[in-house]
């Protein structure tokens, strides 16, 4: 093959099938910077609109319909496909008669149409004349055989071809499987991986070709055996569901739930496809058909998309719903009931996903949910096992496959060292399991689990040894650093780690990363570490989000017993911690991913500048819980409306949007969304490899000292939009009274929000200081405090996660 080699970035990519699975592909493809062609076949028929436009079938808008139709769904869609909604406009409609020859130009083409061979094998014979000499061509399925689909093709296409399984909603999962044909060479399964990896920001495992590929294969046959042992045990649906999410370190979704999600119709043809692909006898037992779902499907209660499945929402005739659980045996709904035990409650108060199913197994063998949740946990893992050589090579890519493809927190291989890999051996056996022939010599040579440590090194057991698992090119892994003894000093709520090169690290670890007083004592003594011995500080964790907010649960325990002396120390303390962050002598760079909510914005608003993973949720939300910012976000917000303004500009207008954003607690819905809600600064980016989020931030960290980094002045001052300016947003507030979109407390909040942003009494146009700002913020704060209805806000934002609006 002569000529450039390819590289491992691609800049035009077309997506074959505009339905829910390509148009989510072309969605993400997008969001990676990619021009997409997004193609459909042309409509057969006039809609009445194109009727009564005079339209004919050979009008371009009538031919390119499909498509056309899906990217519009995308801008609005929910949850969003696009980290913003004016990437749409990177996508471009066509259809498979008129723009086959644009494939010529395009370097990845994604197939995405219906399940089908046949259909799939059709698409491939008609656009195989239009491949460049390098153009990558992969299928999006599910569990279809790569081999199969390629049947056919010439030589060129069968090396260039594989599968690659974005899961479902393709923006949202991290999982891809890809999958070789016989013909594919490694240099394109290479390539394939590291787009994925390094431009789509995925998680790629190699999977090989065989019927639902590794977490599809290895998810179902959980959900059929748990299905099985919920009879056994006579569990109804709604104790399965206790016993099979967050207890067992999966998603909330648990079985059914999930299962209502997916469809139930999806789940059979799933089953099916194994069964009748698969010549494993023990596989063609495990994936038949339940009759219990097959009579859900005839009866049309597929779940979610239906209306009814495992679960059923009714209405109540005052407003409101009931959720209500299917009773099996009786195939009728009844109230779903709340589910406790002694060993669901073990399970809860435990620490970790290993130490609830720990608890789960063994806080009481002899409890029959404890014997349920054995003969799940067993079943799955004696499975995976026996799929070692089958579906993968290594334990690392189907522990890595069920964790982005089903949300577990641990894969099977890291959960049975979890619960003790010889401990439940020998309970396996003594129950008369078959154990695989490869673990029982793995054990017997003295090896007591999967995985081990050595300093920052990992190791997997593969082909009856230990391999070095090997870290991806740009990632730096905090919990690696941490074992190999790197942290500086830390308390229970946070630890400064050495990342290298002189730059230190300080990672959040208190439950949900909440600021509480341990998480601002180590900001203040890391700030004083680095500014003696380090080139510059990273603010960053690998906890599930970067940080929910304040200790809400102190503040309000401060509150209603009157300590309003304690919540201003508290309050005085946060925000002289982020003015020490603002001040110190050395650049500051966070990375914050995921949630960071309210205080975990105002953590990182004193950073010279912010890396946002893709996937970052970000807004200063206090008002939902009766408060406004008080750890430095509104004069943050004041100095961003300021630094906008510029020296003579106008103020209002920038003074207006952030108070807005902040009345209305309104959050991004990606990184890249933040510059939506006015909260992005100049030098501020968007990453999209989440796991690079460490490496990327101490690049910039080195970046600024080697441009001769010399902190920000302390005595900066403000100008400030002051009466008049507060006057304005104030009338707005009163506007929105009127209207009945705020209530009364409401009003009462922004009026203080109002009063802050603004810069209260002072003049319009004068210059104050942040410290005047700061006292502002703490001032009304504390008022919020001592309102019941606020203290019913929060209170209620404790107990249910969800806002209350009094």
């Amino acid at each position: 093959m002569g000529g450039k080699t390819p590289g491992t970035r691609i800049s035009r990519a077309a997506v074959i099938g505009s339905g829910v699975m390509g148009a989510g592909i072309a969605a993400h493809l997008a969001n990676a910077g990619i021009s997409v062609l997004l193609l459909d076949i042309p409509p057969a028929a006039l809609t009445e609109q194109e009727e009564r436009a005079g339209r004919t079938l050979q009008d371009p808008a009538v031919r390119n319909r499909l498509a056309a139709a899906s990217i519009a769904r995308l801008t609005n869609q929910q949850p969003p496909a696009l980290y913003d909604a004016a990437f749409a406009r990177r996508i471009t409609a066509g259809n498979l008669e008129d723009d086959l020859a644009k494939l010529t130009d395009m370097e990845w083409i994604v197939e995405a149409v219906v399940e089908r061979i046949d259909v799939k094998q059709g698409v491939f014979a008609r656009i195989e004349p239009w491949l460049g000499p390098e153009t990558l061509v992969t299928t999006n399925t599910s569990g279809l055989s790569a081999s199969a689909m390629a049947e056919g093709r010439g030589e060129q296409f069968r090396q260039h071809f594989a599968v690659t399984h974005f899961f479902n909603p393709p923006r949202h999962m991290k999982l891809v499987e890809l999958v070789a044909g016989p013909d594919t060479e490694s240099a394109v399964m290479a390539r394939l991986a590291a787009i994925c990896e390094r431009q789509l920001g995925k998680g790629v495992v190699t999977a090989k070709d065989t019927p639902n590929f590794i977490a599809n294969r290895i998810g179902t046959y959980g959900m059929m055996t748990t299905f099985a042992a919920m009879k056994q045990f006579g569990l109804g649906v709604d104790e399965v569901d206790a016993l099979t999410g967050p207890a067992m370190g999966r998603p909330k979704t648990a079985t059914f739930r999930m299962l209502d999600l997916v469809g139930l119709d999806t789940l059979l043809h799933v089953v099916d496809n194994v069964r009748e692909r698969s010549e494993d006898s023990l596989d063609q037992e495990a994936f038949a058909r339940p009759p219990e779902l097959e009579a859900l499907v005839a009866k049309g209660w597929i779940g979610e998309k239906a209306g009814s499945g495992f679960y059923r929402k009714t209405k109540r005739p005052g407003g409101g719903s009931d959720i209500e659980t299917l009773q099996l045996d009786t195939m009728e709904y009844a109230p779903r009931r709340s589910v406790n035990s002694p060993v669901i409650e073990a399970a809860k108060s435990a620490k970790g996903a290993a130490g609830k199913l720990k608890a789960l197994l063994f806080t009481d063998t002899n409890d029959r949910y404890a014997k349920f949740a054995w003969q799940v946990t067993k079943t799955m893992l004696l499975y995976s096992a026996r799929q070692l050589g089958v579906v993968a090579d290594t334990i690392d890519d189907i522990d890595k496959a069920l964790v982005w493809g089903f949300n577990w927190e641990l894969g099977p291989f890291q959960l049975w060292d979890a619960i003790g890999l010889e401990k439940s051996v020998q309970r396996m056996r003594a129950e008369g399991d078959d154990i695989p022939g490869w673990l029982s010599e793995w054990l017997a040579s003295g090896n007591k689990s999967f995985y081990k440590e050595e300093g920052q090194r990992r190791f997997y057991v593969d082909r009856g040894e230990y391999r070095q698992l090997t870290e991806k090119q740009g990632v730096i892994s905090l919990a690696a650093l941490k074992r190999a003894g790197r942290t500086i000093l830390g308390n229970s709520g946070a630890s400064l780690i050495d990342i290298g090169d002189e730059v230190a690290c300080l990672v959040f670890h208190s439950p949900n990363n909440a600021i509480g007083g341990d998480i601002l004592s180590a900001i203040r003594q890391s700030a004083d570490e680095v500014s003696r011995n380090w080139r510059g500080l990273v603010l960053a964790n690998e906890g599930r989000h970067f940080c929910v907010g304040a200790n809400l649960m102190m503040l309000l325990m401060e509150a209603q017993n009157g300590d309003f002396d304690e919540v201003d120390d508290i309050i005085r303390l946060f925000q002289n911690s982020m003015l020490t962050l603002k001040r110190l002598d050395r650049p500051v760079v966070a990375a914050p991913h995921r949630m960071t909510l309210g205080g975990g914005v105002e953590a990182c608003l004193p950073a010279d500048r912010i890396i946002f993973s893709a996937e970052t949720y970000y807004g200063l939300v206090e008002t939902g819980v009766g408060l406004i910012p008080a750890g430095g976000g509104c004069k943050e917000a004041a100095v961003m409306a300021a630094s906008r303004a510029g020296a003579l500009g106008d103020l209002q207008p920038h003074v207006n949007a952030l108070f807005e954003t902040i009345a209305m607690a309104k959050t991004s819905t990606s990184g890249y969304d933040v510059h939506r809600t006015g909260l992005m600064r100049p030098g501020d980016r968007v990453i999209m490899r989440d796991e690079t989020r460490v490496a990327e931030a101490k690049r910039s960290v080195l970046e600024l000292d080697q441009a001769g980094y010399t902190g920000q002045p302390a005595g900066a001052r403000v100008r400030v939009a002051g009466r008049e300016g507060r006057a304005v947003l104030q009338l707005g507030v009163e506007a929105m009274r009127l209207g009945g979109q705020i209530s009364e407390h409401d009003v009462k909040i922004g009026r203080k929000l109002a009063h802050v942003i603004a810069g209260g009494d002072a003049a319009p146009g004068a210059e104050v200081s942040e410290q005047y700002l700061l006292d502002l913020e703490r001032e009304a704060f504390l008022s919020l405090c001592g309102e019941p209805l606020t203290q019913a806000r929060m209170r209620h934002m404790l107990s249910t996660g969800k806002p209350l609006r009094n």
